[in-house]
C-alpha cells in the first residue's frame, strides 16, 4: 500500500450540489436564493448584529458609564499587614518590593497604604501613595511613610 492508491471511505464524499445550472437541476433559475430582496442579490453581505430591520439589541440597550483613561488604580493594603510583613521580616523597613515578594501585589502594581487597622511598631514604609490617615498613624507610632 502506497500514497497512490489510498482512496476515501465509500459514501463519505459526496459531489456538491451545483446551482444555477438549468432546470433540470431543480437548483435552477432564481438558485436557491428566492424571489427579489437583499439576500437575492449578489455582493450582499448582512451587517454584525442585523436582525431583519427589528431594532438591533445594541441599540435597544441603554448607554451608561465612562472610563477615565488618566485613572491611576492603586492596590489597597491596610496598616495590619503593613505590620505584620515588617515583623516578619524582622525589621523596621517595608517598600514596594517586599510587598511584591510577599505576594501582596503583582509586578507591575502601585501599592497606596490604607488606615484600616492600627500600627503598634515604629516602621519604615515606603509606597506609591499614602491615605492621610494611615501617614498620620505611622508617624505616630514613630515610623516614617515615604512616598516613592
Amino acid at each position: 500500500m502506497d500514497l497512490s492508491n489510498l482512496k476515501p471511505a465509500v459514501g463519505s464524499v459526496k459531489r456538491s450540489t451545483r446551482i444555477g445550472r438549468g432546470p433540470g437541476s431543480g437548483k435552477g433559475g432564481t438558485s436557491t436564493r428566492g424571489h427579489k430582496g437583499a439576500k437575492s442579490r449578489s455582493g450582499y453581505s448582512r451587517k454584525i448584529g442585523f436582525e431583519g430591520g427589528q431594532m438591533p439589541l445594541q441599540r435597544r440597550l441603554p448607554k451608561f458609564g465612562f472610563k477615565n483613561i488618566n485613572r491611576v488604580e492603586y492596590k489597597a493594603i491596610n496598616l495590619p499587614a503593613v505590620a505584620a510583613l515588617a515583623e516578619k521580616l524582622g525589621g523596621n523597613k517595608v517598600g514596594i518590593e517586599e510587598f511584591r515578594k510577599a505576594g501582596l501585589i503583582r509586578s507591575n502594581q502601585l501599592v497606596k497604604v490604607l488606615a484600616n487597622g492600627a500600627i503598634n511598631t515604629a516602621v519604615n514604609v515606603e509606597a506609591n501613595a499614602f491615605s492621610a490617615a494611615a501617614k498620620a498613624a505611622i508617624e505616630a507610632a514613630g515610623g516614617t511613610a515615604q512616598t516613592v
